[in-house]
């Protein structure tokens, strides 16, 4: 019975969730990374951790992972879905702008770590073959874990990100250059990887060229049904079908994967896509990071524990400052070319991945690719830890270095306003930024309104604000004002509340239905809520009492004794100790009593 249960599928399931579940908030709560979480419950429940104790111990079949091999697609697909995220932060145009980071730093850093390991491999006695294999290896940074730290606009993001997107397209000439290297190969090596990249291109062009034709369709189509399952589907199946067009042609999946997320990139779908997928994205990815935990056994570790960290921290050390070096003389500061080069200089799981195929072509010993998976496992558990370490080195070469003020004169460019809802409200608000030269950028949950103001080049995204994960998209940290335009009177006091806890300092100017609504939005926290049927009302009543030739002094006066009986009205509706400020037109009025 005990054997049968230790082969289910569905108890490794239970013990995947149940991880996540116990991982991500008990970290969070100490405000420490859950990959180093997830890490260590691969290491607890692993074979080699709690699972080689199971024969003594039943119950432990429970609480441990049976069947390692079982879980290892949801962990390729865990990559296959960061990579589609990590597409969809870029575009074509971003690609183009970092390519000198791309082919230069990025390309410059793999040769050169791998000529250092690889050298340094080949004096202490490694073959010439095995050594070019394993600083190739060693040499690539984990993607999957390196961006999820520092994301993709900050420097030292975006310098990770340029490095990073060269060895995801290495990945494929690498492996094939093993292949060829390997001591049963012939030429079929050479003009296979040829082959490949000649079909590979073919596809990739083809992706580029229906993806631009295809995809706005497609998500068109999901948007117009206003079904979440539905637009996740249509996600998911861009996603599968660009890997396996990819994979069908000897490519990566990985870059079939990126190719999808930079092509949605295009569209007006992004962030809503980037949503929907991120809480499969998230778990995926911990099932991964719970397989590089298992691949640890802690008894080899101990019993080889010197040689072990000498490796560990001669990696480190090579790619740190090959990384540095490179960073500055491309012209970054200290201290991003420092952080970047300490969070960089960790192993990759896509060296798991080249280790694996140097030991298939025989160019390493079965124990001596053991040996470096161990030191690449290790590599991934402590990169979390290398990522506050070069936040620190940051830090101080920054305290070290001299302080340089603006020119005088300068001024600091202010944020965007940020506009939720684009309807005619939102559009009279986006014209009268732009009239004043105020950068703005607006979201609305209606596909057609997006296309129609994205085809008149107006900065409009599509997004349905209701979910809170969207809004933490919007960076309203950076923003110098936010503008609820929308009628949904729930919807706008719940984000008013929201941002006003997140944000304490920053503008909200929220469109009220009436003075009750006015005074709840007040409550809520907003700077500004303008009562929309009160001042249209207050609008028509002065147009009328001039067009009956009512002198226009007294209609001002009127206009504006009526407008302060529903201040006090808010204020008693609200229980505001302060008067409110309404849609006033002091300057107008000052011009008709002239």
């Amino acid at each position: 019975m005990a054997t049968e249960f230790q082969t289910s599928g569905f108890s490794d399931a239970l013990v995947i969730l149940g991880a996540a579940g116990i991982v991500i908030p008990a970290f969070a709560r100490f405000r420490i990374s859950p990959i180093i979480g997830f890490i260590l419950v691969g290491l607890l429940v692993g074979p080699a951790g709690l699972g080689a104790m199971t024969d003594e111990v039943p119950w432990l079949n429970y609480v441990t992972i049976s069947n390692p091999e079982a879980v290892e697609p949801f962990a390729e697909f865990g990559i296959i879905l960061l990579l589609f995220a990590i597409g969809m932060e870029l575009s074509f145009r971003r690609l183009w702008t970092m390519r000198r980071l791309v082919f230069g730093v990025g390309a410059a850093e793999v040769l050169l770590s791998a000529l250092l390991i690889g050298g340094t491999l080949h004096v202490i006695g490694q073959s010439l073959t095995g050594s070019v294999a394993l600083g190739l290896a060693l040499a690539l940074s984990s993607t999957a874990i390196v961006l999820p730290l520092v994301g993709t606009t900050s420097a030292v993001g975006r310098s990770a990100l340029a490095m990073l997107l060269f060895e995801d397209v290495a990945i494929v000439p690498i492996i094939f250059a093993l292949g060829a290297m390997a001591p049963y190969a012939d030429q079929e090596g050479m003009s296979g990887l040829t082959r490949t990249f000649l079909l590979g291109g073919a596809v990739v062009v083809a992706m580029l060229v229906l993806g631009r034709f295809i995809l706005p369709r497609l998500f068109a189509q999901a948007a117009r049904a206003k079904s979440p399952e539905l637009f996740l589907a249509a996600s998911l199946l861009v996603v599968i079908v660009a890997s396996l067009a990819t994979t069908s042609v000897g490519l990566s999946a990985l870059m079939g994967a990126l190719l999808a997320g930079i092509l949605i990139a295009e569209t007006d779908y992004r962030s809503e896509v980037e949503v929907i997928t991120a809480p499969f994205r998230g778990l995926a990815l911990g099932i991964f990071l719970i397989t590089v935990g298992m691949s640890v056994d802690m008894r080899l570790v101990a019993s080889n524990w010197e040689s072990i960290l000498l490796a560990v921290v001669g990696v480190l050390l090579v790619k740190a400052v090959v990384t540095t070096a490179l960073l500055r003389i491309n012209g970054a500061r200290m201290s991003v070319a420092a952080e970047a080069g300490v969070l960089m200089s960790s192993p990759s799981e896509t060296t798991l991945i080249v280790l694996g195929a140097a030991a298939a072509a025989q160019l390493i010993r079965p124990e001596t690719a053991a040996f470096w998976q161990i030191v690449t496992a290790l590599g991934l558990t402590i990169t979390p830890l290398l990522a506050m370490l070069g936040r620190f080195a940051g830090r101080r070469v920054d305290e070290a270095s001299p302080v340089e003020f603006p020119a005088a004169g300068a001024v600091a460019e202010e944020g965007p306003v940020v506009i939720i809802g684009f309807g005619r409200v939102g559009r009279l608000v986006a014209e009268m930024l732009k009239a004043h030269g105020r950068p703005y950028y607006a979201v609305d949950s209606d596909i057609d309104t997006v296309s129609a103001a994205r085809r008149e080049g107006l900065p409009v995204m599509f997004g349905d604000v209701s979910r809170p994960e969207l809004i933490d998209r919007l960076n309203l940290g950076h923003a110098s004002a936010l503008v609820l335009t929308m009628d949904a009177p729930v919807l706008t006091v719940r984000l008013t509340k929201k941002v006003r806890a997140w944000c304490p300092g920053l503008k909200v100017v929220a469109r009220a239905r009436d003075a009750a609504h006015a005074a709840e939005l007040y409550r809520a926290g907003a700077s500004d809520a303008v009562p929309e049927t009160l001042e249209s009302s207050l609008q028509l009543s002065e147009a009328v009492l001039v067009d009956l030739g009512i002198a226009m002094g007294p209609v001002i006066a009127s206009i504006h004794e009526k407008r302060a009986e529903l201040r006090k009205e808010i204020m008693e509706l609200g229980q505001l100790h302060e008067e409110p400020k309404l849609q006033r037109r002091r300057l107008r009025d000052a011009l008709r009593s002239r």
